[in-house]
């Protein structure tokens, strides 16, 4: 198989190749990681190289698996993968090795996916970019001058120059959708509680981050996202289970939908034109497919959003620097970690308790508000 016919297919009919007998996942791995080897020099995607953990991946792999044989990649925060790197994009990490999977691990390495690497992210995937100082910016394969957006740049830059049809991703504030946006690639963030975190992570951001994947096509991110779904021990929340497997519904034709819109920022920032031009012209496409489409004000007071997002947040990031003294086994110093990073851990420190209490409070108000919201 040449790259050229690698990159037409989706991990769904990569797999079917291997399933089929047509070709080998040694063969799909090697395709992989020669493509990483030709784009990685320009766009930085991948920071951890796994290639002879790769290999003996894939005869250990469930060959009825979904995805069995397919050549993955993991993001370098959030899944833990027992003997690898991971650094959260920040220094004082840089000597970390995860000790054991996470439970999203697990379920990726029971779907037959071989993961070959780790990709880049901002340090504690703090920015809607990717240019951690600790590995350095991820470039767009689409235009090396540009952003592949972030938190989970890295993977949506190797998804997007051909070197996998499908890599982890997760989201707390548009880390999911911002670099497939970037990258054109589909990138959806499931409801809080669809994907367990497990107990290395626990409840990341306080509910707000979730796991899943940058990929190529809708029918791979379905089938990952039947593959990874699903509570675990302990969980803080349960979500009701779909009613049918998500590889499934994607073939339902949804009918006529009625769908609401917004041009405005949600937290009251400028939009630049090409972006209020993007959603005008899916707008008139939802309606030529017979939709209902309406403008609407965005249903929250945004004062309300900013204060109690960035309450919860620096909260958070305070915790986070205090978790790396934990690992450390001394005080954190701005070689650790970078400065915007410092700054706001030092704003979450001055918070109270019941700061913290009262945003988590408004937060949930804003959530219940949205669910009222959406029953229209």
């Amino acid at each position: 198989m040449t790259f050229e016919e690698y990159i037409k297919h989706d991990a769904i009919g990569l797999a079917e190749l291997i399933k089929n007998g047509e070709i080998t996942p040694e063969e799909i791995l090697n395709i992989a990681i020669n493509r990483s080897e030709e784009t990685n020099s320009q766009t930085n995607a991948i920071i951890h190289k796994l290639h002879d953990f790769a290999k003996k991946s894939i005869d250990k792999r469930d060959k009825k698996a979904v995805f069995s044989g397919v050549p993955f990649l993991m993001k370098d925060i959030g899944d833990h993968l027992k003997g690898a790197p991971m650094n959260f994009g920040c220094n004082g990490y840089e000597n970390f090795v995860s000790t054991e999977d996470s439970i999203s691990t697990e379920r990726i390495k029971k779907a037959g996916l071989i993961t070959f690497g780790k990709t880049n992210t901002p340090e504690f995937g703090l920015t809607p970019y990717t240019e951690p100082k600790l590995h350095g910016p991820t470039r767009n394969p689409w235009d090396l001058d540009r952003s592949a957006g972030g938190s989970s740049g890295g993977s949506a830059a190797a998804v997007a120059a051909g070197v996998v049809p499908l890599a982890t991703a997760n989201d707390g504030g548009g880390s999911i959708r911002i670099p497939a946006s970037c990258c054109g690639l589909f990138g959806l963030k499931p409801s809080r509680g669809r994907i367990s975190l497990g107990n290395l992570e626990g409840e990341s951001w306080s509910g707000a981050v979730m796991g899943n994947c940058v990929s190529r096509s809708v029918r791979d991110s379905a089938a990952y996202l039947d593959a990874v779904q699903g509570a675990s021990y302990g969980e803080p929340y349960l979500v009701q289970q779909p009613d049918m497997p998500y590889s499934e519904e994607i073939k339902i034709v949804p009918g006529k939908l009625k769908i609401a819109y917004s041009t405005a920022h949600s937290l009251d920032h400028e939009v630049d034109n090409e972006c209020i031009k993007a959603i005008d012209n899916t707008v008139q496409l939802l309606k030529t497919l017979g939709h209902e489409v309406t403008e609407v004000k965005l249903p929250w007071n945004k004062d309300d959003l900013k204060v109690a997002f960035t309450t919860v947040l620096f909260g958070e990031i305070a915790t986070e620097i205090k978790m790396l003294e934990q690992y450390l086994g001394r005080k954190v110093t701005r070689k650790d970690i970078e400065i915007n990073t410092w700054s706001m851990g030092l704003l979450g420190r001055t918070y109270k308790a019941g700061d913290f209490s009262m945003a988590k409070r408004q937060w949930g108000k804003l959530s219940r508000n949205l669910g009222v919201f959406h029953k229209e």
